[in-house]
């Protein structure tokens, strides 16, 4: 009888452990990202995707912070080991390699600059020339920062042709509605839709005068690449997938997930709105580029324009910045989140 027993019971301890096998193989991969900025548009895919469980149908558990501009996001990858994945400029990642960081774009979703000058609609300012003599806000220590002077060649001026003037980045939108700047620079989707409801404005792109580059996408550093490389093309190729759902139609559907992720931040649905719609020219203008999928040319165009203004010296080849072929079609790797 006792023999019975300890068989019945060893039978029963095995049982157990197999049943929970299913719950070990699946373990969700645990995935830190650091973003841009607060929260605005531009991170719309994350938060639809935590929303609408994209990320834990492909077993992933993502926690994500608030970042204080491109320039920060990138030191925090190059510089530690906290985060694996980062939301940014890449033309600040670029930057950021060409000082020594070990960091590659893994997702590039808008391929133009959205970095430029907003000057009021009702004046006569049509293009750097006119900024003379006029107060101008910008952020030193920002991405923006070292273009400056490239723009103003363009319209035969230097900084002291004008009143420069350095605000922290979270003041330069109110100190601009105001009235007390003639002129901001900054990045055009995120400042155009809220100082125009204050100051009636249009831009003045930065890429109409010979600065392009590649904007807002995914990176991450060659560390976690080789350790995390399977959850971060996971989660790579459902941001680059929520992109194209939002633009295929359903872009209120995403600013009520921005909001209903991040109520604390009480933001206005309808400056999102406007801030999705002014992101919308930035992103590959070619049908035959998936958004989130790698374009050499990008890149190129990216190396020129960062050596041109002094931004990177070595002039790597444009191939050392990216990993191809990382996002892939997102129903091979969970099908339910197309369904």
């Amino acid at each position: 009888m006792k023999a019975l027993f300890n068989k019945v019971r060893r039978c029963i301890v095995i049982a157990s452990f197999g049943v929970g096998l299913p719950s070990i193989a699946w373990a969700a991969t645990d995935l830190s990202v650091r973003l841009d900025w607060t929260p605005w548009a531009v991170q719309a895919p994350f938060h639809l995707a935590m929303q609408k469980g994209w990320f834990k149908a492909a077993g992933l558990n993502v926690r994500m912070e608030d970042g204080n501009g491109s320039v920060s996001t990138v030191q925090m990858l190059g510089a530690g080991d906290h985060f694996d994945v980062g939301h940014a400029s890449l033309a600040a990642m670029m930057i950021g390699r060409d000082k020594g960081m070990p960091l590659k774009a893994i997702a590039p979703f808008m391929t133009r600059t959205d970095i430029g000058a907003l000057v009021p609609a009702d004046s006569d300012i049509k293009g750097p020339a006119q900024l003379k003599g006029k107060k101008v806000l910008y952020t030193a220590g920002s991405l923006e920062a070292p273009f400056i002077d490239f723009f103003l060649k363009e319209g035969k001026l230097t900084r002291n042709d004008l009143d420069l003037l350095s605000v922290d980045a979270s003041a330069k939108a109110a100190t601009y509605a105001v009235g007390r700047a003639d002129a901001v620079i900054s990045t055009i989707p995120f400042i155009f839709p809220s100082v125009s409801r204050q100051r009636h404005s249009r831009a003045l792109p930065f890429s109409d005068y010979g600065l392009d580059m590649v904007s807002f996408g995914l990176f991450t550093s060659e560390q976690k690449l080789q350790e995390k490389k399977d959850a971060i093309a996971k989660f790579a190729s459902i941001v680059a997938y929520g992109w194209q759902y939002i633009l295929n139609g359903h872009e209120s559907e995403a600013v009520d997930a921005i909001v209903a992720q991040r109520p604390q931040a009480r933001l206005d649905k309808a400056i999102l709105a406007e801030q999705l719609e002014a992101l919308k020219p930035y992103f590959p203008t070619s049908k035959e580029q998936a958004v989130g999928a790698v374009n050499p040319e990008d890149f190129e165009k990216s190396v020129s324009t960062l050596h041109k203004v002094g931004s990177i010296g070595s002039r790597l080849d444009p191939e050392e910045y990216y990993v191809k072929d990382l996002v892939r079609p997102v129903e091979t790797i969970a099908p339910e989140i197309v369904k």
